[in-house]
């Protein structure tokens, strides 16, 4: 039974980061939103967990996974769940753990790009918050990118097996995970992530390698692959970047 994948139909957003992990796995999955309604699929069939009373568990936005009887919301709860049944995580409760913090450090990072453009309410236009977008985006620019990619840096290089990847010696949903958040911030940001890339080689260096895993590279090449636009997370607006 193919796992069920909910979230919004055409933006990458956080609903990435788990297609990703399937898709870098080989996963028999339905990405449900993006399906058609007369085949029980589309948006109206995600709201049905988010709002029917018949759902006791019901999560409070998208993403959420649908595994059988299982509902788990949440981007990094869901990796914490796919991980081990995946194998994009290590079998030791340490190495599982540790993956864990990666991903809740990448959702942090994720959710301060997100209000560089929306720094006063998600509910108002970015148009009716400009002025205070643009002193958000210069911190975040200035300081919390260098930041967060310097700290992922000094995680490859203290790995003790080596600084291909961030955990152990082989792919993990983190690493999947910060090629996303990588990419996402040199569509969004191209001068400033550059900057802190040639600053962190590392960083650099892993997310070349994942765009070119054979699985998610076939994936990027595909339709499957929503493009990066002004309505997901991660947005180029110019003059928020220098």
């Amino acid at each position: 039974m193919p796992y069920e994948l909910h979230y919004w139909p055409t933006i990458q957003g956080r609903g990435e980061f788990v297609r990703l992990a399937l898709e870098a796995a080989g996963a028999d999955y339905v990405d449900v939103a993006r399906g058609c309604a007369g085949e029980g699929r589309g948006v109206a069939a995600m709201m049905h967990f988010m709002e029917s009373s018949e759902v006791q568990r019901p999560p409070f936005a998208p993403p959420f996974l649908v595994d059988g009887k299982v509902i788990v919301g949440q981007t990094a709860a869901i990796l914490l769940y796919l991980g081990p049944r995946l194998g994009l995580v290590g079998k030791s409760e340490a190495q599982r753990l540790w993956t864990h913090q990666l991903q809740l450090t990448v959702a942090d990072a994720v959710a301060e790009a997100h209000d560089t453009h929306h720094p006063i309410a998600s509910s108002l236009y970015y148009e009716d918050q400009k002025p205070e977008a643009a002193r958000r985006a210069r911190e975040f620019r200035q300081v919390r990118i260098p930041k967060y990619l310097a700290w992922f840096e000094s995680v490859l290089q203290r790995n003790p097996k080596g600084n291909a990847h961030l955990v152990g010696a082989r792919l993990s949903y983190a690493d999947l995970s910060l090629f996303q958040l990588v990419a996402g911030l040199l569509y969004a940001f191209p001068k400033a992530c550059r900057r802190a890339l040639n600053k962190t080689p590392g960083v650099d260096a892993l997310h070349g390698s994942v765009a070119q895993n054979k699985r998610v590279a076939a994936y990027l090449a595909s339709e499957r692959r929503i493009a990066f636009n002004e309505d997901g997370i991660f947005r180029r607006y110019p003059e928020l970047d220098a």
